[in-house]
């Protein structure tokens, strides 16, 4: 018989796998949609009329559902940072399927990803058993989580309102950093969720309690959000550098809400503390490295027709032969001067 961990263990490794593939899937699917239409990242929705985009929100739906029963049976501290699994799925399969080259160094940071989640796992806590959704929802509402939570609100509004418009296409920051503070109250949610739909199929019905479908609804406005601006963020930078910093700060922000709402170190000898921390370090370096080793994403070109240096025409009238053209390269300002003149 499995324990909880192991099960939850196995469910976040394929969870992995499905999400990692789906990042490139859609990846492909947008550049699709962008190549005869405005991009995502330009607030255009072309993408959803793209088979292939379709298929890897598919492939990332089947991993969320697995990494969403991995939750039920395990803590945060230990589903959380096994994402690292995709960042390594989504880096090797970016280089064989986009030509965004993996260098020796972004197999280190690779490496390094895999064994901080190993630190991590092997010093992961058990997770108390809880009876009724009610329990958590005295969890969501205490003071320490109320605080995060607005707190989270807060910085969203201010990406999302004031950065996003003015540096979201040169920041990749910002809308990862959108991703990453909303999705940390979806993992909560989510969580809350699985575990009432786990009490209900035992037999003790979830569903009447209305904190359930407050979890419901609030879980759905984080995932449309940050699929949304996920969304921008693949279509404007780099796969190989989305998925590691998203996933270092999705992470992050995580851990910290399920330590401040769940109290997952509650219990925990200081020394398990301090080695599932060194493992998350190194997991971050590892995406570190991964960050610094990969190359930009080539210029974007939707039109077959690019434009060549200007043109002028000279008049030349002392041959006898009037309006004669003959093409040079010029500044613009003479290419001005000529259109203005002669329209």
């Amino acid at each position: 018989m499995f324990s909880d961990n192991l099960k939850g263990f196995i469910l976040a490794v394929v969870s992995s796998i499905f999400i990692g593939s789906s990042f490139i899937i859609k990846k492909k699917g947008l550049k699709r949609a962008g190549a005869s239409g405005p991009r995502a990242s330009s607030g255009g929705y072309g993408y959803l009329l793209e088979p292939l985009w379709w298929i890897g929100m598919v492939t990332m739906i089947v991993g969320e559902i697995a990494n969403f029963v991995a939750y039920v049976f395990a803590p945060a501290v230990l589903v959380t940072p096994l994402g690292a699994l995709s960042i390594i799925v989504s880096a090797i399969l970016a280089h064989f399927m986009l030509n965004e080259k993996l260098r020796r160094m972004g197999m280190l940071g690779c490496l390094l990803c895999i064994v901080g989640s190993v630190v991590i796992v092997l010093h992961a806590p058990e997770e108390e058993s809880i009876t009724s959704v009610e329990e958590i929802w005295e969890l969501a509402t205490q003071p320490a989580f109320l605080l995060y939570t607005a707190a989270v609100v807060a910085v969203s509004l201010v990406l999302i309102l004031y950065c996003a418009p003015r540096y979201g296409q040169t920041n990749i920051m910002v809308y990862i950093g959108i991703c990453s503070t909303i999705g940390s109250l979806t993992v909560m949610s989510i969580k809350a969720i699985g575990i009432a739909f786990k009490l209900t199929l035992e037999g003790t019905n979830q569903l009447i309690y209305f904190q359930t479908w407050v979890f419901i609804m609030v879980s759905v406005s984080c995932i449309i959000i940050q699929l949304n601006y996920l969304n921008m963020a693949l279509d404007t930078f780099n796969t190989s550098l989305v998925s590691p910093i998203y996933y270092a700060m999705f992470t992050s922000f995580t851990i910290l809400a399920s330590a401040i709402m769940f109290k997952d170190w509650a219990g925990q000898s200081a020394s398990s503390i301090a080695s599932e921390l060194c493992g998350f370090i190194t997991v971050l370096s590892g995406t570190a490295v991964l960050h610094s080793t990969r190359d930009p994403d080539p210029p974007f070109i939707t039109d077959l027709y690019t434009p060549l240096s200007p043109k002028v025409s000279w008049v030349n009238k002392s041959n006898g032969e009037p309006w004669k053209q003959k093409d040079e390269d010029v500044p613009d300002f003479i290419a001005n001067i000529r259109q203005d003149y002669f329209k």
